[in-house]
């Protein structure tokens, strides 16, 4: 299930909501004043991984992350 971001448009608060089905938008308002004028946010995208580590993770970094093979880095 998705979770949107809004903001109202007539108090300008921010909140989250999960949303089940498209049907619920219509119903949506403002947790604050209560107005269902509300501006759908851009949202960032978050994914959490379990499991073994990967290589990559353990590969040494450049602090600048301008090199292009991290491993041959003078500065780490």
């Amino acid at each position: 299930m998705p979770i949107f971001e809004y903001k109202c448009d007539s108090c300008g608060t921010q909140f989250e909501k999960l949303l089940r089905r498209s049907d619920d938008v219509s119903a949506l308002s403002c947790p604050d004043c209560g107005e269902q004028h509300l501006s759908q946010q851009y949202s960032t995208f978050a994914a959490h991984a379990s499991g073994p580590s990967s290589a990559a993770s353990e590969m040494p970094s450049c602090p600048s992350g301008m090199c292009g093979n991290p491993g041959m880095c003078g500065r780490n």
